[in-house]
C-alpha cells in the first residue's frame, strides 16, 4: 500500500485536536527548576561563575514570585485581544503596574548580600538601584519591545528577570481552555515575545512533541518539528548541529546531545532545540546559555540566533 507523506501544514491541521497545543508555566516550580538547573550546569563550566550568579538570580525569583498577586485582565479585554487574534498581555503594550519596579529591588537585595560574582556584576545592580523610576522604566520598555541599542547589557539580566516574574505570574493565572494559538506562530500566545529556543518533551501527554519556550513569561506552545522557527521553512532547509567531542571543537551534523542548534538555510537562522530523552533535566533559558560555545561557532558560520536568551546581554546602549 502507497503511504502519504504529509506536509508540516497538514500535519497541524490533523493534530491541531490531539496535542496539547499550549502549556502554561507553572509559578510553583518554574524558577525553581532553572535555578537547580544553573547549579548543575555551572559545576565544571568555562562560564560557572556567570552560571552560579544567574543560579543566584533565579533562585531570588523563585522567592519573590512566591510573595506576588498580579491582576487578571478583564473579561472584556480578553475578548477584544481574541476577536483580534492579539496576544492577551502583549509585553511592548501591557501596562505595567509599579509593584514590578518593588520585585527588581528585592533581586538587588537578594544578590547584594552574594559573593564571588563575576567582574562588573555588582556595577549592574548599583546602577539599578542609583537610577530613577523613569530610567527604569525606559529600560524596561526597550527590554520589552526589543530596541536593542537602547538596552543597557549591564544591568539588563535583572531588569529582565524582574519583569519575568511579573509575566510568569500573569500567564500561570490562565487557563489553557482560554487560550487561543496566534496566526504568527513564532511569538508567544499570551504575551507575543519571542522563544529563546525549544523543548521536544519525552512525557507523556507531550511525548515526542516539540515545544517553543516564552523567553518572557515562559509559556510553551507547539510547533511541528524541522521546521524553522523564525521564517517557516522546512525539509532540506533544515539541519541540526552540535559542538564534536574531540578536542577540535568543531560542528558536526552527527551525534545526540541533549542540545543541539536547528538552523535554516533560507533566512541562516538558528535556535536551540533541547531533547528531554537525553537529558531529563533539560532547562531552555539555563542549557541555551550554557550552550554558548555552539553559538560562537554558528555565528563563524554564518548564522545568526533567531532570538535572544533573556539572561544573557552581550550588546550595550552606545
Amino acid at each position: 500500500m502507497a503511504q502519504r507523506i504529509l506536509e508540516p501544514g497538514q500535519i497541524e491541521a490533523l493534530t491541531q485536536r490531539s496535542i496539547p497545543r499550549i502549556r502554561l508555566p507553572d509559578r510553583a516550580v518554574v524558577f525553581a527548576k532553572r535555578a537547580a538547573r544553573l547549579h548543575e550546569l555551572a559545576a565544571g563550566s568555562a562560564l560557572g561563575g556567570y552560571l552560579k550568579f544567574l543560579a543566584a538570580l533565579v533562585g531570588a525569583q523563585h522567592a519573590a514570585l512566591a510573595r506576588l498577586t498580579v491582576s487578571l485582565p478583564e473579561k472584556a479585554h480578553l475578548e477584544r485581544s481574541s476577536a483580534h487574534g492579539m496576544p492577551p498581555i502583549e509585553a511592548a503594550t501591557w501596562p505595567r503596574e509599579c509593584t514590578w519596579r518593588e520585585t527588581l529591588e528585592s533581586l538587588c537585595a537578594a544578590l547584594a548580600v552574594e559573593q564571588d560574582f563575576p567582574s562588573g556584576v555588582m556595577d549592574g545592580i548599583s546602577a539599578i538601584r542609583g537610577a530613577s523610576p523613569a530610567w527604569i522604566e525606559n529600560q524596561a520598555a526597550s527590554i520589552l519591545e526589543r530596541a536593542s541599542h537602547a538596552i543597557d547589557a549591564r544591568t539588563a539580566p535583572v531588569v529582565m528577570a524582574a519583569l519575568q516574574v511579573h509575566w510568569v505570574a500573569l500567564a500561570a493565572q490562565f487557563a489553557v481552555e482560554e487560550m487561543k494559538m496566534l496566526d504568527v506562530p513564532g511569538v508567544c500566545p499570551l504575551c507575543g515575545t519571542l522563544p529563546v529556543a525549544s523543548v521536544v518533551y519525552a512525557q507523556s501527554p507531550y511525548q515526542g512533541y516539540r515545544y517553543l519556550h516564552c523567553a518572557l513569561c515562559a509559556t510553551e506552545w507547539h510547533r511541528v518539528r524541522v521546521q524553522c522557527t523564525h521564517c517557516g521553512a522546512s525539509g532540506k532547509s533544515i539541519a541540526y548541529h552540535t559542538l564534536e567531542s574531540t578536542a577540535g571543537g568543531g560542528l558536526t551534523e552527527e551525534g545526540g546531545p541533549a542540545v543541539r542548534a536547528e538552523t535554516c538555510e533560507q533566512c541562516r537562522g538558528y535556535r536551540k532545540i533541547l531533547y528531554q530523552e537525553k537529558e531529563p533535566a533539560v532547562e531552555p533559558v539555563a542549557d541555551d546559555i550554557a550552550s554558548l560555545a555552539l553559538d560562537l561557532l554558528l555565528g563563524e558560520s554564518g548564522y545568526h540566533r533567531a532570538g535572544n536568551n533573556p539572561l544573557l546581554w552581550l550588546g550595550s546602549a552606545s
